[in-house]
């Protein structure tokens, strides 16, 4: 009598494991909320975030009044600049902080776009802010006290959570890889000969820089 050898099905399933381990995609990271807007990080580590086009503006706002949270809020004296968002509690923001989020504001409005080299930006608090009937999508009216600081249109490219920025210097706790201010240089270019020195992705480059010309700074 012949007895037939079962044949193991031990090195097949283990065969098909390992083929279809391959093929097991990691999961998706999920984007912070600030990620759809521009952002950055302060020295002290407190997330600044502002919008890049009138609606986001506009959901910005709106959504703080909502969640009832008080922030201290920049935006340049003239018109055309993100409501930048210093994300804490008021009473834990340094006078650092509201520096380097001035500097961001001001280089991330029409003032670095229009080739200024110092602007004026506006400082108040969230729960001030007014929307009244017929204002257009972005537009917000302040009551009561506001301060005023000017600051010079500087950046550093840098990177922040593993993400390359356009922050104030000092931001950048020493790691900056290049110093940018409004130039002659456009966009697009300027990107370009960035991507080459830095040897970083020029579509990274472009989506962490403001609008408008570009120069090295010194």
């Amino acid at each position: 009598m012949v007895v037939k050898k079962k044949k193991s099905t031990k090195n097949t399933k283990t065969s098909k494991i390992i083929k279809n381990v391959g093929k097991i995609s990691k999961p998706k990271l999920e984007k912070e909320f600030y990620q759809k807007y521009r952002w950055f990080f302060t020295k002290s580590g407190k997330l600044v975030y502002g919008g890049k086009s009138a609606e986001q503006n506009e959901e910005v706002v709106r959504d703080l009044i909502k969640s009832k949270k008080n922030r201290i809020i920049m935006h340049t004296k003239i018109p055309g600049s993100p409501f930048a968002v210093i994300d804490d509690y008021v009473g834990s923001v340094t006078l650092k902080d509201m520096d380097e989020a001035a500097i961001w504001t001001a280089c991330f409005s029409r003032a670095w776009r229009n080739g200024l080299k110092k602007t004026t930006i506006d400082i108040f608090l969230s729960e001030q802010l007014v929307k009244k009937s017929g204002m257009s999508a972005g537009t917000f009216g302040v009551i009561g006290k506001i301060d005023r600081v000017t600051v010079e249109l500087k950046l550093a490219l840098c990177k922040q959570k593993d993400i390359l920025r356009a922050a104030p210097l000092e931001s950048c706790n020493g790691k900056k890889l290049a110093l940018i201010v409004p130039g002659n240089i456009e966009k697009e270019e300027f990107a370009k000969q960035i991507s080459g020195k830095l040897k970083i992705d020029k579509e990274e480059i472009l989506n962490a820089l403001p609008t408008g010309g570009f120069g090295m700074g010194k």
